[in-house]
């Protein structure tokens, strides 16, 4: 086991909607394999690459980083988008992401 902090970047693009979750899943899950075990662990997600995102695509974002947080990993959306900001807002998603972006407790 490594006691020293691990930090990845990843940066998503793309449709974030209900016909493109399959590939999106993927790439999500991928970012958490390549965490080593042990130590700090932290994902920083630039979400600036988003180009539309619906109900779907907000509901993955939020059951992947609460699976994360159970694996010990802080993760941080950054660079939120309009279009992810209005949809947080539009579908009462507030509860679930801050301002930044962030899961709350």
């Amino acid at each position: 086991m490594t006691n020293c902090a691990e930090e990845i970047r990843h940066q998503l693009s793309g449709e974030w909607t209900i016909s493109e979750i399959d590939s999106q899943f993927n790439s999500l899950n991928e970012t958490l394999r390549k965490l080593p075990l042990g130590g700090k662990k932290s994902v920083q997600v630039d979400c600036a690459g988003i180009g539309s995102i619906d109900m779907s695509g907000l509901q993955l974002i939020h059951v992947w980083m609460e699976c994360a947080k159970m694996q010990g990993v802080t993760v941080e959306l950054m660079n939120t988008p309009n279009c992810m900001r209005q949809s947080i807002r539009q579908l009462g998603f507030e509860q679930y992401f801050t301002e930044n972006g962030s899961v709350t407790a």
